[in-house]
Parts: C-alpha cells; sequence; structure tokens
C-alpha cells in the first residue's frame, strides 16, 4: 500500500504536468443543439449515431495520437456526415451522436486531444451541427479507482475537452465534478457512468436516482452507454472477467432491468457485438435487453475470440429466469471487424440498427446490415 508521502508526490507530479500540458481546445459547441427536455415532448421518430474507440494504436514509429489526425477516425466522419446530410429531410433526421469511449490513446496528454481528436470532432458540431455526448474510457481517465490522483490529468482534460457539450455541474442531469450525465430527447432518455470506475457508490446512487425519478410515460426508450462490456466475445471478454464488468454485471445490470432499460451501447473491444439478455420482471413480463459493441472508431480492430461462459451470471438472477442469447458475432479475421458507426432509428416504441462502415459494405446480421430490436415477448 502507498504511504501518504508517496500519494502526496503523485498527486503533486500530476499537477506539475498537468500545468507544463499544452490548454485542452474544446470541441466547438454545436450549431443546432438539442432543445430543452420539455420543448421536444412529442418528438417519437428520429436516429441517432453511435461509435467508440477513436484511439490510435501503440506501436513504436509510427505516427499516433498527438502527431496527426487519427486517420480512421477521420474516414469514419467523412462517411458518417453525408449520413447526416441524407437524413436531414427525412422523418428520422438524426439528431445526436454518442461515443462509448477511448477518445485518444493517453487522455492525460492533452497534445492527443488537441492534434488527433478535437478537429475531427469539430467537423461533427460545426460542419453538421450535431450534439456529441461522450463516455469515459480507460484510455482517457485511467483504470485508477475514484479519487486516485492519477486519474487526474485524463480526467480534467476530458472534461475540459466536453465542457461545451454535457451538462455543467450543478445542473439535475449531472453528477458534478464526474463525466457521468443524462439528457432527454423526444421518448428517449440517454444516460452516461464512467465504468471504470463503477464501484463508486456515489456514481451508483446518483444513476439510481436518475431512473427513479424519470417519467416513463415520456420516455419510453431508456439508453445507457458507457465503455465495458458486460458481455463479449472480443479480447476484453471471452476469457477474464474485467473487474469493471464484474461491477455491472452485479450492481447495475438488475438496476437496468428493473427500470425496464432498453439499449446498452458500450465499446472496449474495437469490433461490432450484439447481445440480447431476457429477463423476467416483478409483474411477470418477460422482457428483452439489448446490449451492442460498437469500438470500431479508429482503433486498431479485433477479431472474434470465443464465447464468454455466464452459467454463473445466468445462475445468480435464476429468480427473474435471466437468459443471454448472441445474435450478431464479430468476425474472424481483422478484415471482417471493419471500422464503422450504428444508427439506431427511433420509430415511436420500435428501435432498430444499421451498421455502416467506413469501407466496404459491412453486414453482421446473417448478410444484412439492419436489425430491428426490442421484439418484446409477451
Amino acid at each position: 500500500m502507498k504511504t501518504l508521502t508517496a500519494l502526496l508526490f503523485t498527486a503533486l507530479l500530476a499537477g506539475v504536468l498537468v500545468a507544463q500540458a499544452p490548454a485542452i481546445n474544446p470541441i466547438a459547441a454545436p450549431t443546432n443543439p438539442l432543445p430543452a427536455e420539455a420543448a421536444s415532448a412529442t418528438t417519437t421518430r428520429f436516429t441517432f449515431a453511435v461509435y467508440g474507440d477513436s484511439r490510435s494504436g501503440s506501436e513504436a514509429g509510427v505516427p499516433g495520437d498527438g502527431d496527426v489526425l487519427n486517420v480512421e477516425h477521420n474516414k469514419l466522419m467523412d462517411a458518417l456526415v453525408p449520413r447526416i446530410d441524407g437524413l436531414a429531410s427525412t422523418p428520422f433526421p438524426l439528431r445526436f451522436v454518442l461515443h462509448t469511449g477511448d477518445a485518444v490513446l493517453r487522455g492525460g496528454n492533452s497534445t492527443m486531444w488537441n492534434v488527433s481528436f478535437t478537429p475531427i470532432l469539430d467537423r461533427l458540431t460545426r460542419r453538421a451541427g450535431l450534439p456529441f455526448f461522450f463516455a469515459a474510457g480507460n484510455h482517457d481517465v485511467t483504470g485508477m479507482p475514484a479519487g486516485d490522483p492519477r486519474r487526474a490529468p485524463g480526467l480534467n482534460n476530458l472534461l475540459s475537452a466536453m465542457s461545451n457539450l454535457i451538462p455543467a455541474d450543478g445542473s439535475p442531469r449531472r453528477l458534478n465534478g464526474y463525466p457521468t450525465f443524462g439528457f432527454g430527447y423526444g421518448n428517449l432518455f440517454a444516460l452516461t457512468f464512467d465504468s471504470n470506475i463503477a464501484a463508486d457508490p456515489v456514481q451508483l446512487r446518483w444513476v439510481t436516482d436518475q431512473l427513479e425519478h424519470l417519467d416513463r410515460a415520456r420516455y419510453r426508450h431508456i439508453v445507457v452507454f458507457f465503455h465495458h462490456p458486460v458481455f463479449s466475445s472480443g479480447p476484453h471478454g471471452f476469457a477474464d472477467l474485467e473487474p469493471p464488468t464484474a461491477v455491472v454485471r452485479d450492481q447495475y445490470m438488475p438496476l437496468f432491468r428493473r427500470h425496464h432499460v432498453r439499449l446498452l451501447l458500450v465499446g472496449h473491444d474495437h469490433l461490432f457485438d450484439h447481445w440480447v439478455e431476457r429477463y423476467t420482471d416483478a409483474a411477470g413480463q418477460r422482457n428483452r435487453l439489448d446490449q451492442i459493441v460498437t469500438g470500431g472508431g479508429g482503433a486498431p480492430t479485433y477479431i472474434y475470440r470465443g464465447e464468454p461462459n455466464l452459467a454463473a451470471y445466468q445462475a445468480r438472477f435464476s429468480s427473474e429466469r435471466v437468459a443471454v442469447e448472441h445474435v450478431a458475432k464479430p468476425g474472424p479475421t481483422i478484415a471482417s471487424n471493419p471500422h464503422h458507426f450504428i444508427v439506431i432509428q427511433v420509430d415511436g416504441d420500435r428501435l432498430s440498427v444499421e451498421v455502416v462502415s467506413s469501407g466496404a459494405p459491412y453486414a453482421p446480421y446473417n448478410g444484412r446490415s439492419r436489425a430491428d430490436l426490442f421484439d418484446r415477448e409477451s
């Protein structure tokens, strides 16, 4: 265990590094921001886009974050902006974009944000005019526990970069000092929490309070986006249960089932992966909770590694008849797991997903790129 002197030295060193680093350039505010929650209460048809893991790799001698724009992330934006334009005049305009974490390779390095990430997002918020909402990844804020001084440089940079985009401290939709917040648009409420510190009780209480006080007559869809997947067949999921994932399974998943969360959007594994959890609620109704891993935002892509052992998880929640199904799997090669974003369409009580690659067409649903979600069981 570290001594108090060592912890103070680490905190002092972090402060010195932050002081010497270039200032963070905040991402520009969207020219077409979301209206106040009350103003969109009757909206039930729209789309939104999601992607994650836009950091560079870590190959020695290869230009990466801090040196150049992330090439693959920029290609993804090249594909996303025309999609936004194409949907603008349809009944389902694209109204905001979510990111599932890992903006840059080292979040405590402000040059990586300023050079490699923020200019790409300025294209989204200025050129396309859209709001952008971000979930903290492990490369952004480290995997250290809440209060550890080693989190400070990355957390400060993240909050500075997003300062024009997320609710301010003091807002009822923001946990003060955390990258943990929510927002409502139309019949959908979206919420993000920092899964790197999933065990933090302050954060869990705040998320619980948000869910307990939502107007469910209005908010038919609850979407939660964060970094660590609950289920994955990539390298971060199939063999070893990472500590943040274990906490999310134990503490957050019962909460999400209790409040009928409809969709989890996560990253961490650099691929596309789709899971469905079915469960029986307190009223005896069978429900469906989808989880989509979308980590193809620019980082080096991963491949399918194998099925995780979910027997203990399903047994623990056998009273809810929890059963997990793998509905779309990653491919076995790098080429079969392209960089991508997804587009979620909201049409009243119905949701659907489309997977869009920045390169060749990508069809992970048995030869299709689209799938309907939430075909509720009777």
